[in-house]
């Protein structure tokens, strides 16, 4: 398979599920055993760098192995892994935590939901910030 010059949405997929899966195992011992020792704003706080600087090594291995030159490339990268995280974060809090998607929505805007979503939001952007623009 050519890495080189793939479609930037299925590089957003590919980061999408390598920082989704860290960050349902972080999650898991967040949710299983931090929060019970600091309480949710903390453990959430703590996981947060962990997050963000695998969602920085990600992107710019993915940028730069897929061949996402231009800025609009990268954009759609970021702008589909975000999609994928949002539907899969109202999906698990549906199946596992039965939240509506009301709920689900009231929560992130929502000390800690606020930072997770800034974490979020930082992960999108990610690829917008590690790379160079080489061709319009």
């Amino acid at each position: 398979m050519d890495y080189v010059h793939s479609h930037p949405a299925k590089t957003g997929a590919v980061y999408f599920a390598l920082i989704f899966g860290l960050g349902f195992v972080l999650g898991t011992i967040r949710v299983l055993w931090l929060v019970a020792i600091t309480g949710e704003t903390f453990a959430v706080l703590a996981e947060q760098p962990m997050m963000l600087l695998a969602s920085w090594f990600a992107a710019r291995w993915l940028v730069r192995r897929h061949g996402l030159a231009t800025m609009r490339s990268r954009c759609v990268m970021g702008i589909t892994a975000f999609t994928l995280l949002m539907l899969a974060e109202v999906t698990l809090a549906s199946a596992f935590f039965g939240q509506s998607p009301a709920g689900w929505l009231n929560s992130i805007f929502a000390m800690p939901g606020l930072i997770g979503l800034g974490g979020q939001i930082l992960f999108a952007l990610m690829p917008l910030m590690t790379g160079r623009q080489v061709s319009g």
